[in-house]
């Protein structure tokens, strides 16, 4: 399983599955913790736990765990199996469908958006309207918000794409994301107000985020950014040994034959982050490459 897990953070375009997998992942430990602790008579453990993934309703609080702005995005009901079976199947279909356009880090930034969004949401709702506020419970999760940006970013993008539903038969996605935001605009009066005003919040930011990326702005361009930088500081640089007797010559290295695994890994990496992402050395091996 840890080779498998390997495995899903190595390949390409499957940032979705990634995703996925620390859901699963955080939902595992939660509910293992919650059986263990609740059997063994000390719940309170797992209570004071689990709010470290759940973001509370009231700026007070909220002041006091800013980090489950996005920890909320990443944890589910332990007893409500359905929640996290709902939001990983709909995470696996429009972000496949999104990676296939957009690429995995834009999946991975809109996704983080998703969260920050309808948490902001949630609190400003929770703090601001008296109908809210009287209603107001322990806290939230779910990465429904996040996940409703990604579905709503994929409905924008390829409005007019189909999915084939059981019972419906062909369905365009537009008309798919349409009725889950009317679904939750009507579950803001329901016992789940807060998860239904997250899922509102989530679904602008997708509408958004890629609007302006079609007028050529990223929105979620430091969320990339961020976190190639801390994804370099857990890499290891490669030790380059070179014997004493030779030494590499750089005129060798610019006249030996490109592989077709070398020119594979480039095109890949064009589909899934653009050509403007490459390096000079691989801009020139692909050019050296077309002439031949």
């Amino acid at each position: 399983m840890i080779g498998e897990f390997k495995n899903a953070f190595q390949n390409q375009n499957n940032a979705h599955i990634r995703l996925i997998l620390i859901n699963a992942v955080i939902f595992l430990f939660l509910a293992v913790v919650m059986v263990i602790t609740t059997i063994g008579g000390f719940d309170g453990i797992f209570i004071q736990l689990y709010k470290q993934f759940s973001i509370p309703p009231s700026f007070a609080d909220f002041s006091e765990r800013p980090w489950t702005l996005i920890t909320y995005a990443f944890s589910h009901q332990i007893t409500d199996i359905w929640h996290i079976i709902f939001n990983m199947l709909s995470l696996y279909w429009f972000g496949r469908l999104f990676i296939e356009y957009l690429g995995n880090d834009r999946l991975i930034a809109l996704y983080v958006l998703g969260a920050l969004a309808g948490g902001l949401f949630y609190l400003l709702m929770f703090n601001t309207i008296p109908f809210f506020i009287e209603r107001s419970g322990s806290g939230m999760v779910g990465a429904s918000a996040a996940v409703y940006a990604i579905m709503v970013g994929s409905a924008t993008l390829v409005p007019d794409y189909t999915f084939f539903l059981m019972f419906f038969g062909p369905v365009r996605i537009k008309y798919i994301a349409l009725f889950f935001i009317l679904l939750s605009f009507i579950g803001t009066v329901s016992s789940n107000a807060g998860g239904n005003l997250a899922h509102l919040g989530g679904a602008l930011v997708g509408f958004v985020y890629v609007k302006q990326l079609q007028r050529g702005t990223d929105l979620g361009g430091w969320i990339t950014a961020l976190i190639n930088r801390v994804t370099k500081l857990f890499k290891r640089r490669p030790t380059m040994k070179f014997s004493r007797t030779e030494r590499p010559k750089k005129s060798a290295v610019k006249d030996s034959a490109i592989s077709q695994q070398e020119i594979d890994a480039i095109l890949d990496k064009i589909s899934e982050k653009g050509y403007d992402a490459l390096t000079r050395e691989e801009k020139e091996k692909l050019f050296r490459a077309g002439k031949n």
